[in-house]
């Protein structure tokens, strides 16, 4: 399972309910490998919420298979996140909202509520939960802030530079 970022992080003043960092789903087939778009965060999040027991098939696809070029390159033209497997769907009226930080080092997960709240830690959500009964179906473990590992080898070569100061930073080899 993967999303890609765009090529250029956000800078802090632009990061809002209104600009993710995510600008394509995708997900790999696991027979032919190949990259194919997910239409909308909605179907990725349920392709991902199941997918070790369901893994992403291009046969499972409407007007999809195999035998199609692939959608989308994992290349270095955009910055590319791997999303872990299962994580559970965001709970309807919700939104998850991921966001690279501008050093490249990770991304960092948000929910808004339906108010359009931001809640950035299980702390919050279990207290926005507790005083908002209206919410009594939704559980604290419905929320996920695991954030998608970032892929050091998509991460354009200008940021490998700035950040190569850092301890244990990447550097580029391209």
């Amino acid at each position: 399972m993967a999303k890609d970022s765009p090529k250029t992080p956000k800078t802090s003043s632009s990061r809002s309910a209104t600009n993710p960092s995510v600008s394509v789903w995708a997900a790999q087939c696991e027979k032919c490998l190949k990259w194919r778009r997910i239409a909308t965060q909605e179907e990725f999040e349920e392709i991902r919420s199941r997918f070790t027991e369901e893994p992403f098939n291009c046969h499972n696809q409407p007007n999809a298979s195999c035998d199609d070029p692939t959608d989308i390159e994992y290349d270095s033209s955009r910055t590319w996140a791997i999303d872990k497997p299962n994580l559970p769907k965001t709970p309807s009226g919700f939104k998850r909202e991921l966001y690279l930080r501008r050093d490249y080092s990770k991304m960092d997960a948000y929910y808004f509520t339906p108010s359009g709240k931001k809640l950035r830690s299980f702390t919050e959500v279990t207290t926005f939960l507790q005083q908002n009964p209206q919410f009594s179906d939704v559980k604290p473990s419905d929320f996920s802030f695991t954030s998608p590992k970032v892929m050091i080898d998509t991460i354009p070569s200008t940021a490998l530079l700035v950040n190569s100061h850092k301890k244990g930073a990447a550097s580029s080899t391209k």
